[in-house]
């Protein structure tokens, strides 16, 4: 779970992670925005596969909790789509706080420099919910509840599932609707498969 928005975190986000694109919650830009990120995706794509590197989506989350539940939905979601990357993380088999670090050194074991694409839960401001999120760098997973984990990837995928007020962050997580994190997974699955 990110968090974007204040600006302390904004400003450790910068030497970590640039934003390339931004999928708005907006009908009338939506599938322009997908296949613009699914086009850039693609040249990723194509280019790990010219130098041999092996493409894994890392989709970090808990399915014990709506807002936290997306990187396990989408990477469920891309099995059934056929997607023919590695995934990790799913409903079944997620990857959290408690396993996140063995996940990264078995991809690391496994293969020969990968390109690691994360996908995260991100809580952000009012305006950002529903957004879907392109960062080159790594992910910060758990910055929102002020987990210390490993970063994850060489670019990643953020999907914003609800907002930031003074309550504690783990609340908001709770009062995340389904609909949302249902939406944004479908979005991040079709930027991927657009992507080939």
């Amino acid at each position: 779970m990110g968090l974007f928005g204040s600006r302390k975190e904004e400003t450790d986000a910068k030497a970590t992670a640039s934003v390339l694109l931004t999928i708005h919650d907006n009908e009338r830009t939506i599938r322009q925005e997908t296949a613009a990120m699914a086009a850039f995706l693609n040249t990723l794509i194509q280019q790990a596969s010219r130098e041999q590197r092996e493409v894994v989506f890392l989709c970090i989350g808990s399915d014990r909790s709506i807002g936290d539940a997306l990187g396990p939905l989408v990477g469920t979601m891309l099995l059934e789509a056929g997607v023919t990357h590695r995934v990790y993380g799913t409903l079944e088999e997620p990857v959290h706080a408690f396993n996140l670090e063995p996940t990264l050194k078995a991809i690391k074991r496994q293969f020969r420099q990968p390109l690691i694409i994360g996908i995260d839960a991100g809580l952000g401001e009012k305006e950002q919910v529903g957004a879907v999120i392109l960062k080159e760098g790594p992910l910060l997973p758990g910055r929102a509840l002020q987990k210390m984990l490993p970063p994850v990837g060489d670019y990643h995928l953020t999907g914003v599932v609800n907002y930031l007020d003074p309550l504690p962050a783990t609340q908001f997580l709770n009062d995340t609707r389904l609909y949302t994190v249902r939406k944004l997974a479908k979005t991040i699955v079709d930027v991927i498969a657009g992507a080939g």
